[in-house]
C-alpha cells in the first residue's frame, strides 16, 4: 500500500507510515487491552488519526537528549516539552509522545504516553517553507503542564527508548516500501518521455547514456522491492528484523533520490519545471534520507550488525507474527 500511494505522491504515504506504521503498531505491540479498545479500535477504523512525537527542536538522531519531561503527580503524568517536526502535528486526534520520567538515566529514563489532543495544554502549529512533502501536514507539537492519566502510560516507565526504536523497525519499513514506490514513478515517467521526446531525429530512449539512466532505475527498482520484501516477510514470520528494514529503508531511500535525479535528467529543461512531477520526485526524496533515521545512521548501524557490536536483544513485548485467522 505504501509503495503504491508514493507512486503518486509522498504526503499520501506519510500519512499512513505515521498513523499505522509509527503508531498504530506500537500500540498492538505495546498496549494494554483497555489501551487497544479506547485507542488502537478507532484508528484502524479510520475515526481517529494518530501521530509519533520523539523529535525535538535540538533532539534528533541523539533522542536520548530530549528535554520533554512527564512528572508523576498521583495517579497522573504532567507532562512539559516540544515536539518537532511531527507529520499530521496539526490533524491527529492521538499522539505517542516520548518524555523523560527519570532524567539522569537517559535512554532509561525515557518513557512514553499516550496523549489526546483534547488534553488542557495541548497546542500545535504548522512548519512551512519546507523543500518537499507540501501537501502533507508536519509541525511541532506544544506540552504545556498537560495532565495525562497514568492509564495512558505505554508499557512501563523507563521503557520509552526501546518503544520507540522498534515502532521505527516499522515506520523506516513503510518508508523504504514508499521510496520504492517513487523508483517507480520516476522510471515510468521517464520510459515514457524518452519514447516521446526526440533528438537528433530519434527518440532520446535510442541514445546510450539515456537508456544507461533508465537501466539503473531498473536496477535500484528490483532491488529496493526485494530488500522490502524480505523485511516484509520477516515481520509477517513474527521475526526480528532491524538489520533488514534498515537496510532496505537506506537502499531504497538513497536510490529514490537518485532515481528521481535521473529523471530529471531524461527529461531536461523540463524536468526542472513543474510542468511534469519528476521535480516534484526529487524534492520528495530528499526528506526520507534525513528522517526516521538518517543515511548515515543507517550506515553505521549495518556497519555494526556486520562486525558484530550489535545485536537485536529481546524485548519483553515483540510485534505478533501475521495470522490470517485471526485477522479475518
Amino acid at each position: 500500500v505504501c509503495e503504491e500511494l508514493e507512486r503518486v505522491d509522498s504526503a499520501l504515504r506519510v500519512v499512513l507510515s505515521v498513523h499505522t506504521g509509527l503508531n498504530s503498531l506500537s500500540l498492538l505491540q505495546w498496549g494494554s487491552e483497555e489501551q487497544k479498545q479506547k485507542y488502537l479500535k478507532p484508528q484502524a477504523e479510520g475515526t481517529k488519526f494518530a501521530a509519533y512525537c520523539l523529535t525535538e527542536p535540538n533532539s534528533g538522531t541523539d533522542a536520548g537528549a530530549m528535554l520533554a519531561t512527564a512528572r508523576k503527580d498521583g495517579d497522573s503524568y504532567i507532562l512539559n516539552g516540544e515536539k518537532t517536526w511531527i507529520s499530521l502535528a496539526d490533524v491527529a486526534d492521538h499522539f505517542l509522545v516520548f518524555a523523560k520520567t527519570d532524567a539522569p538515566q537517559g535512554n532509561r529514563g525515557i518513557s512514553c504516553f499516550i496523549v489526546e489532543r483534547a488534553f488542557a495544554g495541548v497546542s500545535s502549529h504548522p512548519i512551512h517553507g519546507k523543500l518537499g512533502v507540501r501537501a502533507g501536514n508536519t509541525g511541532s507539537v506544544v506540552l504545556q503542564d498537560v495532565r495525562v492519566p497514568a492509564a495512558n502510560l505505554l508499557g512501563e516507565e523507563g521503557e520509552g527508548f526501546k518503544i520507540a526504536m522498534s515502532a521505527l523497525d516499522n515506520g523506516r519499513y513503510t518508508v523504504a516500501a514508499g521510496a520504492t514506490g517513487l523508483i517507480q514513478a520516476s522510471l515510468e515517467a521517464s520510459l515514457k518521455y524518452a519514447q516521446e521526446r526526440q533528438t537528433f531525429g530519434v527518440p532520446i530512449a535510442d541514445h546510450q547514456l539515456v537508456k544507461r539512466m533508465l537501466s539503473h532505475m531498473v536496477r535500484k527498482l528490483d532491488t529496493s522491492r526485494l530488500l522490502v520484501y524480505r523485511a516484509g516477510w520477516m515481520k509477517n514470520q513474527g521475526r526480528r528484523n532491524t538489520r533488514e528494514t534498515t537496510l532496505a529503508k537506506w537502499h531504497a531511500t538513497v536510490s529514490s533520490f537518485e532515481a528521481a535525479d535521473d529523471a530529471i535528467q531524461v527529461h531536461g529543461a523540463y524536468g526542472y519545471s513543474d510542468e511534469y512531477p519528476v521535480e516534484r520526485y526529487l524534492r520528495n526524496a530528499r526528506g526520507a534520507i534525513i528522517y526516521e533515521g538518517t543515511r548515515e545512521l543507517q550506515e553505521l548501524l549495518q556497519a555494526d550488525f556486520a562486525l558484530g557490536t550489535r545485536e537485536n536483544k529481546p524485548l519483553r513485548r515483540e510485534l505478533p507474527a501475521y495470522s490470517a485467522e485471526a485477522w479475518e
